[in-house]
């Protein structure tokens, strides 16, 4: 893991979806006056891009709601600077012979913001709930490890049989239905940070508002004008209070990349993407920094709808797209061209790349996509191709990369597609809901592991989204999370992410990366590379 980690030296912030432009006065600082003897609040002011979809923890799964998530709330484990797994919310934890295993222990100090002690039952509740499937978290996949969790997820088991419990008030058992060498990176995840019970039950929307949210983390939520701003103030309660140097986080909600670099040019921000039209000027400049990231930005074609229910149209639209001059002259970022899904930087047992290894899986050529273009019309005896719609996210940059792509499938398959565009929240739930025929899709590595990646287009998974099934990626699958002899595993993955292509219900475009501008004030704001963004040890002059 620490291997795997290193490789990947990264930043994880979010990639702006749609939202709202921020008022005035979002991300203005107050401080205390110069002659009451008290020091001046240190404020550090962040752009989230968007009405965050929830703080709801197994609702919130999506990056304008995990990056404020993972500060206002903490699990059992943390990621540190290194990006390793950390005790946090619990001091200790016991994992027995078998590895399946895991007792975990609570600190007595470990409390709530408005004072409650942090429980072992609070775990319990919280885990149940991320599996309960009327809580219908797109997150449940995550706690399939859990002995008993996909079963009550599916409506097969019950909540009794999901194998966590509290031994104690502050001792929490959890049982895996495998050993999982990621385990504790995993549940560093905001799907599994605790829920206060006793507030839950007496207010069920607590996460809804400022004055009703319950925190245990470093920062706890103090102000939320919503569709505006939200503020977050240092969490007295937070059992490691003392390093915590930040007094004061303002989030603004600008969905604009131009409108964004202007207020941080101004100072109304501390930091700042990188408009595309600026990247050029601005990387030379030496004003940049650019990080590597584990995630892709990719669309989907739903298998379901006209015409991308044919595998050889599915892999000329595909084969239409020219990656390369999507990053060399529209995202301009430094980028680095998709042709899997996996990232760079996962090592499997020989020491290979596993991006590396896989090799190019679907790539850029204009001639065999026409030529399967025509061969997939034949098959399903179009003479024309049914209107192809083309939906996006309002965001400057979707839109852009839209735009090439529409360009993209005109030129080199003579086909007009539509473009159409929604805001963030009723496009997800919309593309969810397989409403579109090919939209816009990003993933964002959950844990450091190519599983991660792979499991999202099981049958029926919540992350697919594109109706594609086959039952031995399934099997693959599902026999990776279960084996232990690593090389076994890795062959697994390899051949199961040669079957996506193979198949091709995804159009992959560009992985992530980490480019962004920061006010030389501002120091210790920690962006992991799997994980999200850290402010517990933030610090601005």
């Amino acid at each position: 893991m620490k291997k795997l980690l290193a490789l990947l030296i990264s930043a994880v912030m979010v990639f702006v979806l749609a939202a709202c432009t921020a008022s005035e006065d979002a991300g203005s600082e107050k401080k205390s006056s110069s002659n009451d003897g008290k020091k001046e609040e240190k404020v550090l002011k962040l752009n989230n891009g968007a009405e965050p979809t929830s703080f709801d923890p197994p609702i919130g799964f999506d990056s304008v709601s995990w990056n404020a998530l993972n500060n206002l709330m903490e699990g059992l484990t943390r990621l540190d600077e290194n990006h390793e797994p950390q005790p946090a919310t619990a001091e200790k934890w016991d994992i027995s012979s078998d590895k399946k295993t895991y007792t975990f222990h609570i600190r007595k100090d470990a409390k709530w913001s408005n004072g409650d002690d942090v429980t072992a039952n609070d775990f319990v509740f919280a885990w149940k709930r991320l599996l309960d499937p009327n809580t219908a978290s797109s997150a449940a996949f995550l706690g399939y490890f859990i002995e008993g969790g996909e079963a009550y997820n599916l409506g097969e088991g019950s909540a009794d049989q999901v194998a966590v419990k509290a031994v104690d008030e502050k001792t929490f058992e959890v049982k895996l239905t495998s050993p999982q060498a990621y385990f504790l990176s995993v549940i560093t995840n905001p799907a599994f940070f605790p829920i206060n019970e006793k507030v839950a039950k007496e207010n069920p929307k607590w996460f809804a508002e400022s004055d009703s949210f319950v925190a245990n983390g470093p920062f706890q939520l103090s102000d939320w004008t919503h569709d505006e701003k939200f503020v977050m103030t240092k969490n007295k309660n937070y059992w490691d209070a003392k390093n915590v140097k930040l007094d004061r986080v303002e989030w603004a909600m600008v969905d604009d990349t131009n409108t964004e670099y202007q207020m941080y040019q101004t100072g109304e921000l501390d930091t700042s993407d990188v408009p595309s039209e600026m990247a050029d000027q601005l990387l030379k400049e030496g004003k940049v920094k650019v990080e590597d990231q584990a995630g892709e930005y990719f669309y989907r074609m739903n298998v379901n709808k006209e015409p991308f229910q044919n595998v050889n149209i599915r892999k000329a639209f595909a084969m239409a797209v020219n990656q390369q001059e999507l990053v060399e002259f529209v995202t301009k970022n430094q980028e680095k061209p998709a042709y899997g899904f996996v990232s760079y930087g996962f090592k499997d047992p020989e020491g290979n790349d596993f991006r590396e290894k896989s090799g190019d899986l679907i790539k850029t050529n204009v001639e065999e996509a026409k030529a399967l273009l025509e061969k997939g019309m034949k098959e399903e005896g179009y003479k024309k191709l049914p209107q192809v719609t083309l939906t996006y996210s309002t965001d400057d940059v979707h839109k852009k990369i839209a735009e090439a792509l529409q360009q993209m499938f005109k030129k080199n398959l003579n086909v007009d597609v539509k473009l159409a565009n929604m805001e963030a929240s009723v496009f997800a739930t919309e593309q969810k809901a397989l409403k579109f025929q090919l939209s816009r899709s990003s993933f964002l590595a959950d844990y450091a592991d190519p599983i991660n990646f792979m499991e999202n287009f099981q049958t029926g998974h919540s992350m697919n989204r594109t109706g594609w099934s086959n039952k031995k990626f399934d099997q693959l699958i599902k026999s990776a999370k279960n084996e232990s002899d690593e090389k076994k595993r890795y062959d697994m993955m390899y051949q199961a992410e040669k079957i996506l292509f193979d198949e091709a219900p995804i159009i992959p475009l560009h992985f992530y990366n980490q480019v962004y501008l920061q006010s030389d004030k501002v120091s210790g704001i920690v962006r992991h590379p799997v994980g999200y963004l850290e402010l517990k040890w933030a610090d601005k002059k």
